[in-house]
């Protein structure tokens, strides 16, 4: 696989635990002191175990000035599109720009239902979330003056006001592992975003997936490095190993975005200030040995 040539992102996968309710605000500040890009946080609107993921957002944009703020992914059979929208575009200049939008199409549909939401077929469920980046787009789009009007299956907008426009051009990564959802990220998205813990069938399957990712973008007339590819990671003990690893899965696989899932400070810190600069320093030397 080829490397798109991306900058690296490092980042922190914050679990959003309501107890105690301050400590994934504190991991947050944490990884920015510890030099990291961003703070991504799931969103499982139905658990209660977990924090509203837009309040806390907007909680750790408050106490941060640099970090990227990111859903890893955002549930979008819970969570109204045009709503959607307005929410990322007003977190996005409250922050001053910092708000990246990671989308997912559906999961735990009972648990979905429970909460009031609309089980849908894995068809639908892709359907739904290209409709709603459609209007999530229009809403975002104050170019034009004319009323959004998106006449889809699932999600319609008739006649919606447009704007606020975000503080910059948030971009739209998806959670997506089917070839379906795959596709749709090649021609639409402006990033991917998945978990190393899910490919069970390792590189092999990431390089299918990123296959996938390319013949959707060239499909849709679309250079394949204008969709970011990003992981969340799990924390390893062999740090000279592991650089060489997420090197390896910069330079042969394209990503260029690791995310630690971790609700320990110290690994953070680790992951910020060792593990981040050697990384790109190797991904540095190898770009310039191509060239």
């Amino acid at each position: 696989m080829p490397d798109y040539g991306r900058d690296l992102l490092f980042g922190a996968f914050i679990t959003p635990a309501a107890a105690p309710p301050q400590h994934a605000v504190g991991l947050a500040v944490a990884a920015e002191a510890a030099g990291l890009d961003l703070a991504a946080f799931q969103d499982h609107p139905y658990q209660p175990r977990f924090l509203d993921t837009w309040t806390l957002l907007s909680y750790v944009a408050a106490r941060t000035t640099r970090l990227k703020l990111v859903t890893d992914v955002l549930n979008l059979p819970l969570r109204q599109p045009a709503v959607v929208a307005r929410s990322a575009a007003s977190l996005d200049l409250l922050s001053g720009g910092r708000l990246e939008l990671g989308l997912g199409a559906g999961a735990f549909w009972e648990a979905i239902e429970a909460a009031g939401g609309k089980k849908l077929s894995p068809a639908d469920a892709v359907t739904a979330l290209e409709e709603a980046i459609r209007i999530i787009r229009g809403i975002w789009d104050v170019s034009t003056k004319a009323p959004l009007r998106v006449d889809g299956r699932i999600h319609r907008v008739d006649g919606a006001k447009r704007g606020p426009a975000p503080a910059h051009d948030v971009g739209i990564w998806l959670g997506a592992y089917k070839p379906r959802m795959l596709r749709v990220t090649g021609e639409v998205a402006d990033g991917w975003i998945g978990s190393l813990g899910y490919l069970r069938a390792g590189m092999q399957e990431l390089a299918e997936l990123n296959a996938r990712i390319d013949d959707g973008a060239a499909s849709a007339g679309r250079d394949p490095s204008d969709v970011r590819r990003l992981l969340n990671i799990r924390p390893s003990s062999d740090t000279p190993g592991w650089t060489e690893r997420l090197a390896e899965l910069a330079l042969d696989y394209g990503i260029s975005g690791f995310i630690l899932a971790s609700d320990d400070a110290g690994e953070l810190a680790r992951f910020g200030h060792e593990t981040a600069p050697a990384v790109r320093e190797a991904v540095a030397a190898a770009r310039s040995g191509r060239n």
